[in-house]
């Protein structure tokens, strides 16, 4: 078979493959097509190709020597040729665009784009030709393709599916590139780039020196942000939600969210605070958030911007998180009517990991928000690093588009109207596909990272040619001008009544609505002025626990659980809702989530494993053995209590810490009537997420005055499995801890989860609420609890001893650690007659009333605080002032822990089982020797070995 007959349609995923390998490594594959392929790429050694960007060889062409011969019938060289560049065209056309609006590295020669490439003659070029919207002779088709594809927008669209691929060539080409506007468009564009360029010169000029890191030399963004606004509105969007770091944030804020400019000036001048509230810390300015709503040709819109850290680009997942939020609140199943629009730095959006980890899962059925418009401001640096061999290893900053398949626009940002277009584009191409879509607002950054710095120092020859660049604003009025759109001098007159504008300390944004309170609007006040030890009653009458529990136990006809589920969990579930046993940890948190959806609240439940859970107790999502079809074995009884019942999803995530638990911080701030949780893996999995908890989770509510209710569960004990199995680093939460700013609690049995879930619902506290969650302890009988204490009870912070009274020693303990302090003293209850345990199960708040009344029932009482981590880890170190204010007169407070430690725990179970048992006997107080330690942990270690 000839070359030229396995060129076919039908072997085109065979060839795709070949050259793919062949790229890799060209002494891959088979010697005559390693030359085919040389002999395709003319030499060319520097353009970047893939299988799909070759697809124009495949239209019908084959070179032999240096002419085009056709292999279609009736087909002229040139015709072919024709075909060959539009793909061409389409596919490496953004290479030579000109995007940039600094000429100092000049435009890739890509020889693909070429008439030298398909070797053709003068008399080919003078051929006339027809290819859909392009036609005449060859030589002004291919200029026609140059105004098209390599103009100011370079257009990265040839790795989509084919029907997006044909949306935008139509869109494209049906008017060569650049769409045509209206002479009230163009005045608009013009307003809007002039404010963005006014509003900087003013802060320049009124506050010098001060930190803005301001938008100069990427001022199209604000009449880009107009742009897509109106466009989204008039498409059927009600909210937007934008989430962006501090550069041009200010300007975004005045131009477009239509905050007074004397607010900001305020904040300039240190007259205006978030609160008095000396517990409030607050933010820089170009870190605050907003809201506000405006006109909209498709009527009112609400905008909110988020409030972030420095941390660049963590905000995007939240974003992400607080538009399904609001979508789901809205009843928007198909994700149309709440947008999100994040903008990025051209460096952070190759560099920061967490761009991948949100792209990754944007179109993940427990993520999608439908798509977001992605503005990358490409100031051409990042920080002092301009030169291209130092700031990635791809083409573009924007390449990690691909992960998600969302197309790109490379823009230049001295076009205002290309820019325009672009906004277009990326609007309809949301609203119709649901997906991602990149705009790559190519400009530059006139001063420094922020105003006080100096880039002359590190970029000499960028900001040669800067300096002598004019600015869009004063290109674009130029533009106008001679166009008759603006008057002679009607550009500088603009300038000026910007400017008055600002010296009356005014709103500048006229589309600017004064909306009543939504019903759709989520009242906060609800949560203001409440306080952590408020009472309120989670206990579940018994009749509806039972009837609870018989609807998690109630299967579909038909369904068949693995017969695992079925001996261990289900039929146990049911004897648990009978009353005839106890319940386990898993049952009692099933039934807290469900008897919330049954009160109306929702709940939503993500982690790595969080339906089946890490260790096999949950079981929220079953799999039926006999389905034939994939995509519809799963039941989740959870979502079948009752009609009207709040909603419900528990999402087996993607492999995410980071952006997937700020994507849940994100749905907390936006949905306070859900129960919002994020489950890690094994605890100290959260580590990969610590900017998430150290600048949201700790610091939200002091730095912004934002609410979130989200629940970490982070499973953690000491069953020898490890360093990275062990410990949640329970010790970073409580340093974090301060101002009442979040909940940490280590509950020791199902009856205690239970109540703390259920509290944290139905008490109007929206706080984080860190827990603590065990792993051997999910199947300890001990921390079974009987139905009744459902129906009576409520979570008890601490938790007293009730076998012993006036204790001479007194042991206090969280979670596991208890019970096998339990279990040691049950073992000799004659040594131990006079060892009280008491459970400190919430850790911060501290109770310190609650436990000081514990003590006192134990008067002179040696009081020893003990735990399975290390001495310099764990609660120890944070809980000490608090454990001795809680002394009472005569008491004494010393510790039990393991020894000082690098390392969370050891990775020797022989190791293991020795500190473990020497914890529990400097716990107890049981003076043997280490031998005798060592033995007994010999003796327990050959036992397991033996089961």
């Amino acid at each position: 078979m000839t070359q030229q007959t396995i060129m076919s349609g039908a072997n085109a995923a065979f060839i795709e493959g070949l050259y793919e390998a062949y790229l890799a490594d060209p002494q891959s594959v088979d010697a005559e097509w390693r030359a085919y392929f040389d002999e395709l790429r003319g030499g060319a050694q520097d353009v970047p190709h893939s299988a799909i960007q070759q697809a124009f060889y495949e239209l019908g062409t084959q070179r032999r020597g240096n002419h085009v011969v056709p292999v279609q019938g009736g087909q002229s060289g040139a015709q072919q040729a024709a075909g060959a560049m539009i793909t061409a065209f389409r596919v490496y056309g953004h290479i030579s665009a000109k995007t940039n609006p600094l000429k100092m590295r000049g435009l890739p020669v890509v020889p693909e784009l070429t008439p030298e490439f398909y070797g053709l003659s003068q008399a080919d070029l003078n051929e006339h030709v027809q290819d859909g919207p392009f036609s005449g002779p060859l030589r002004d088709v291919i200029e026609q393709l140059r105004a098209t594809y390599c103009g100011a927008i370079g257009f990265e669209y040839s790795y989509l599916p084919a029907n997006e691929r044909a949306w935008f060539q139509d869109r494209i080409e049906r008017v060569q590139g650049r769409a045509a506007f209206t002479r009230e468009e163009r005045r608009r564009l013009m307003w809007k780039l002039n404010a963005a360029e006014g509003l900087e010169l003013y802060l320049r000029n009124k506050y010098p020196g001060v930190k803005r890191f301001g938008l100069e030399g990427g001022e199209s963004f604000i009449p880009l942000m107009d742009r897509i606004i109106q466009q989204a509105g008039a498409a059927g969007v009600k909210e937007v939600v934008v989430g962006m770091a501090h550069r041009g944030r200010l300007n975004t804020l005045v131009n477009i969210f239509g905050k007074p400019s004397g607010a900001l000036f305020d904040e300039f001048d240190g007259k205006k605070k978030l609160s008095d509230d000396p517990d409030v810390a607050g933010d820089v300015k170009y870190h605050m958030g907003y809201s506000s709503d405006v006109r909209t040709p498709g009527g009112p819109m609400h905008m909110a911007l988020a409030y972030n850290p420095s941390h660049l680009e963590i905000v995007s997942p939240v974003v992400h998180g607080s538009v399904r939020a609001r979508q789901d609140r809205r009843g928007d199943e198909t994700r149309r009517s709440v947008l999100p629009i994040t903008v990025h730095g051209d460096a952070a959006v190759s560099g920061q990991g967490v761009v991948m980890e949100t792209l990754n899962f944007s179109r993940l059925r427990g993520f999608t928000t439908g798509g977001a418009v992605r503005i990358v401001i490409n100031n051409q640096i990042g920080f002092t690093i301009s030169d291209p061999r130092d700031t990635r290893s791809s083409r573009y900053c924007t390449d990690v588009a691909k992960i998600g398949n969302a197309p790109v626009l490379h823009v230049n940002g001295d076009d205002p109207e290309a820019v325009a277009f672009c906004g277009d584009l990326a609007v309809a191409y949301r609203q119709e596909f649901g997906k991602d879509i990149f705009i790559d607002l190519i400009g530059f950054r006139r001063n420094g990272h922020n105003e006080s710095d100096e880039p002359r120092m590190t970029q000499p020859v960028m900001y040669r040619e800067i300096d002598q660049h004019p600015g869009a604003r004063a290109l674009y009025a130029r533009t106008l001008e001679e166009a008759g759109v603006l008057d002679a001098g009607e550009g500088d007159r603009l300038v000026e009544k910007y400017r008055d504008l600002l010296d009356n300390r005014a709103t500048v944004v006229e589309e600017m609505e004064n909306l009543a309170q939504s019903a759709l609007a989520v009242d906060w006040d609800l949560y203001d002025d409440v306080k952590w030890d408020d009472h309120v009653d989670t206990g579940v009458p018994l009749a509806k626990l039972q009837d609870l529990g018989a609807r998690l136990t109630q299967l579909p006809e038909g369904f068949k659980v693995h017969r695992t589920i079925e001996r261990t969990v289900i039929k146990p579930r049911e004897a648990m809702t009978r009353g005839e046993q106890p319940l386990d940890w898993g049952m009692g948190e099933m039934l807290a989530y469900a008897s919330l959806l049954d009160e109306g609240f929702g709940v939503r439940l993500v982690g790595q494993d969080s339906g089946r859970g890490t260790f096999v107790h949950r079981h929220a999502v079953l799999h039926d053995q006999n389905a034939q079809d994939p995509l519809n074995e799963e039941y989740m009884s959870l979502a079948h209590l009752r009609d009207g019942q709040g909603r419900v999803e528990v999402i087996d995530s993607t492999l995410s810490e980071e952006a997937v638990m700020a994507f849940e911080y994100g749905y907390s701030t936006s949905d306070p009537k859900s129960l919002v949780l994020w489950e890690a893996q094994f605890g100290d999995f959260a580590n990969g997420a610590q900017a998430v908890v150290d600048q949201f989770l700790a610091a939200g509510e002091s730095k912004w005055q934002r609410l979130s209710g989200l629940t970490l569960l982070l499973p953690h004990g000491y069953e020898g499995a490890g360093p990275e199995h062990s410990s949640a680093r329970l010790e970073r939460y409580l340093q974090l801890c301060a101002q009442k700013n979040m909940q940490v609690v280590v509950p020791s049995s199902a009856a205690q989860m239970f109540h703390l879930l259920r509290r944290q619902m139905l008490r109007p506290y929206r706080k984080p609420l860190i827990v603590m969650t065990p792993k051997s302890l999910l199947r300890n009988k001990l921390a079974m609890s009987p139905l009744e204490e459902l129906s009576a009870g409520r979570f008890y912070e601490v938790i007293g001893d009730q076998d012993v009274q006036q204790a001479r020693r007194v042991v206090i303990s969280s979670g596991k650690l208890h019970w096998d302090l339990t279990e040691a003293r049950n073992a000799d209850r004659e040594g131990y007659a006079g060892t009280a345990l008491i459970r400190l199960e919430q850790l911060y708040p501290f109770p310190t009333q609650a436990l000081k009344a514990e003590l006192m029932k134990h008067p002179g009482a040696q009081i020893v605080w003990a735990q399975e981590e290390p001495e310099n880890q764990g609660a120890w170190l944070m809980i000490r002032e608090d454990l001795e204010r809680a002394l009472q007169p005569g008491q004494t407070l010393t510790h039990a822990s393991r020894a000082r430690s690098a390392s969370t725990a050891a990775g020797y179970t022989s190791v293991h089982l020795i500190e473990q048992a020497a914890v529990i006997a400097a716990a107890l107080g049981e003076k043997i020797s280490r031998t005798v330690i060592a033995e007994q942990a010999e003796v327990t270690a050959g036992a397991q070995q033996e089961g």
